[in-house]
């Protein structure tokens, strides 16, 4: 929507609202449907069921290619956002259980870094073929989500509980000999779990009078990992860097191509470096983050993000304020470093503080908080810039974008929070963990 934006106030004669709804309302659905997804996440055959939502996926992209009318496109934005509800629940469940507690800060790296690409290609792709069609740029799309299904209709489902992790072929730990039979772990407590246990952190008695963890509905398991502080904490944060992220995604390319008055193939190879910074990011973050932990930073995963968050809005600061895209770029490329790679630590860290029978609903929770800000922020930066610009769409961009640091301040004071309460959520989790895994309360 981003990247096609110009072109479809042209063709669809609309505003920067218009666009914001069209992104928002297809977040707003995506949070909503990530709800009863992590029910699902936690009950049937993930790797079908996200398949099947990419195949909608895909035919949704085309429908939307063939759209008419502002009403039109609107009505398959909201059958994409529905669909792409499966996604954050199913990925952060499958992630639990393929993937070693020790090295899931890199997984995500991976994960997060395949996100990135996606969008980087879909500026480039779409951004220049829709100055010629917009209907292509988004057809175009569509094609890679029917490959991508057919991968995961072959993918196997895990054993839940992280009782069947694949062993890496890495230095930690010592690989499996070819011939050794599968061994079923008798502790799926994570690494940062056993460390809170080694180091004596106390847990957190509230959770643990709440009883087995298996047996839980949806509301009961929704009052268990909103009563996990530290998630709470990292909810918030998530959801306001995801809300500028996104406010960014949808007018920075206009901005970049009205501020340092450059073509829209230029603003776009501008974002696409700019994208270049978020990957190096989300790459550097999550190893680092695992690294810590296994030097035995009980806290690892949460300060990293933490500085990250700090450095986000000083350095985005000066690149609002210069009119040289050569001077802004710098400050661009490693805002958007520091914004990305608070992500990968904090995604891991959320399978540390809450049990695996959970983590596909606490996912869907998250999920739908967190794109409830991403539906709100298209909204609110295209309805404040229509506000502020008095003839200059531009200038009221800027102001927008200086006005809207002040909630990615606030995700860096939560995240400072989430530090106190961490090793006390991380402690509960683990003792709820081997109370999962026998099947009994933990006393």
């Amino acid at each position: 929507m981003g990247a096609s934006a110009i072109e479809l106030r042209k063709h669809l004669n609309i505003d920067n609202f218009d666009i914001g709804l069209l992104v928002g309302v297809s977040s707003l659905v995506g949070a909503v449907a990530a709800l009863p997804f992590g029910i699902l996440a936690d009950k049937v055959n993930r790797t079908r069921t996200l398949a099947v939502a990419v195949v909608f996926w895909g035919v949704a992209m085309l429908w939307s290619a063939t759209a008419h009318s502002f009403g039109e496109l609107l009505l398959t934005r909201l059958a994409l956002g529905f669909v792409t509800g499966a996604a954050g629940p199913i990925v952060a469940s499958l992630v639990g259980d393929y993937f070693q507690s020790r090295e899931r800060g890199r997984i995500y790296s991976f994960i997060l870094t395949g996100e990135l690409i996606g969008a980087g290609l879909g500026f480039a792709v779409t951004g220049d073929i829709a100055a010629l069609s917009w209907r292509w740029a988004f057809g175009i799309l569509a094609i890679p989500a029917f490959g991508l299904a057919y991968l995961l209709f072959h993918l196997p489902e895990p054993l839940r509980g992280g009782q069947g992790v694949l062993v890496a072929d890495s230095a930690y730990p010592a690989a499996v000999p070819e011939d050794a039979e599968p061994e079923v772990p008798q502790d799926i407590m994570t690494d940062a779990q056993r460390l809170a246990e080694a180091q004596h952190v106390a847990p957190d008695p509230r959770l643990l009078q709440m009883g087995p963890v298996e047996k839980m509905g949806f509301l009961s398991a929704a009052r268990y990992v909103l009563r996990v502080r530290t998630n709470v904490a990292l909810i918030i944060s998530g959801a306001c860097g995801y809300y500028f992220l996104t406010g960014v995604q949808t007018f920075g390319v206009e901005f970049v191509h009205g501020e340092y008055h450059v073509s829209q193939v230029l603003a776009n190879l501008l974002m696409l470096l700019v994208g270049g910074g978020a990957a190096a990011g989300v790459l550097v973050a999550g190893p680092l983050s695992d690294r810590l932990l296994r030097n035995g930073h009980l806290k690892g995963r949460i300060q990293v993000p933490a500085i990250a968050a700090v450095a986000t809005v000083v350095l985005f600061i000066p690149a609002l304020v210069t009119h040289s895209s050569l001077t802004a770029l710098p400050y661009i490329f490693f805002a958007a470093f520091a914004l990305s790679a608070q992500n990968p630590p904090i995604d891991a860290a959320r399978l540390d503080i809450v049990p695996p029978a959970l983590w596909g609903r606490a996912e869907g929770i998250r999920t739908f908080v967190r794109s409830g800000a991403q539906a709100l922020a298209p909204l609110l930066f295209g309805g404040v810039s229509d506000l502020l610009s008095r003839g200059h769409p531009i200038s009221g961009l800027r102001w927008t974008f200086v006005i809207m640091l002040v909630p990615l301040g606030a995700s860096a004071l939560y995240l400072f929070r989430a530090m106190r309460t961490y090793p006390t959520d991380v402690a509960t989790a683990g003792l709820v963990s081997r109370g999962y895994r026998l099947g009994t309360a933990p006393s």
